[in-house]
């Protein structure tokens, strides 16, 4: 199974993000709006960002993403691991809703811009995550230690890519119905939804990360040989260099998650939502090291495509050759 298809992911982000756009065009008449938008942006009840857009920090943001996306893109060409394309796609559809914040700076006050970044900078990084939900399952086959996880290999992808999609549903509904009622209360109960999505899909998360950490430290004890396999290589070619830079990627997701759940409990108009600095510090720069840590320490060239080599796993294989180089342990045996 593919980690949510990249094509699928882009369709479904333009259908639905331009199906709520139109529902917002749709209002905005309804509402009045000062003459000039960009006197007072903080108390324009127009103004979805409640500020008007930094273009010089959506531009090094936007650069940076398209960067890690094209960079990665290389590696997968070079490295192979096309299970991670997910991720690579996710790279330039979070980077496209960035980038309409150079719309929302010309335009602060269009709501259909607003719902398309917002969808599209929210939902794109389901994608990195379906990435890292594959890529453990391939490290746990290559590794031969399937038996370690407290899923399965086969269905860990499948679990955790279907609460995925469970989630984005929920997140889907709850836009909607804040989006077009037309009353507080019932905009507030499509924001209540929209968070349990959110809470869900940190759960969700936050679930597999703790697999991976029992996984990783079942392999330490029960596994030695294997945990230290490639001790002879240098440390960026170790297989445990891999793991480090997948729970580096993981507290990233985590923190940005955490900014999540806090800003929409807050509501869309909190001070959270509504100050342009919490949204790079703790949204974009966390997710930016989730995905560019993967730059440097690319699956592929530690597992290539994540199917286990024939034969014994190499921890024995190099066990065996420790034994015959050392005659004293040979005769031992």
């Amino acid at each position: 199974m593919s980690a949510l298809r990249p094509i699928a992911l882009v369709r479904t982000l333009s259908l639905v993000g331009f199906f709520f756009a139109s529902l917002v065009e749709a209002k905005k008449q309804q509402r009045p709006c000062p003459a000039n938008p960009f006197l007072d942006p903080k108390n324009d009840p127009c103004n979805p960002l409640r500020a008007i857009a930094s273009n010089v920090l959506t531009a090094i943001a936007f650069s940076l993403v398209v960067l890690v996306g094209l960079l990665q893109f290389f590696n997968m060409r070079k490295w192979g691991a096309k299970f991670m394309l997910a991720m690579t796609i996710g790279c330039f559809t979070f980077a496209f809703g960035i980038g309409t914040r150079f719309g929302l700076h010309v335009h602060p006050e269009s709501k259909g811009l607003y719902i398309i970044e917002y969808l599209f900078v929210v939902l794109s990084p389901c994608a990195f995550i379906a990435a890292e939900y594959v890529l453990l399952g391939r490290l746990a086959r290559y590794l031969k230690c399937d038996k370690h996880l407290m899923v399965s290999a086969r269905r860990i992808t499948l679990v955790f890519i279907s609460s995925d999609i469970t989630t984005f549903l929920i997140q889907a509904a709850g836009g909607s119905v804040s989006i077009s009622s037309n009353t507080l209360s019932l905009a507030e109960v499509g924001s209540h939804i929209f968070l349990a999505g959110i809470v869900l899909q940190f759960a969700s998360f936050l679930t597999f990360t703790c697999i991976y950490f029992v996984f990783i430290a079942r392999v330490r004890s029960q596994e030695p040989e294997t945990w230290a396999m490639d001790s002879a290589k240098k440390w960026h070619q170790d297989w445990r260099a891999l793991a480090g830079a997948m729970c580096f990627s993981f507290v990233g997701i985590l923190i940005r998650s955490v900014y999540r759940v806090a800003e929409l409990s807050q509501g869309y108009n909190g001070h959270l939502a509504t100050t342009e600095g919490f949204f790079y510090g703790l949204d974009t720069l966390p997710l930016f090291f989730a995905i560019s840590v993967y730059v440097f320490f690319w699956p592929g060239k530690f597992i290539g495509n994540g199917t286990p080599p024939p034969g014994p796993p190499a921890a024995v294989v190099q066990k065996e050759a420790s034994i015959d180089s050392n005659p004293a342990q040979k005769e031992a045996i």
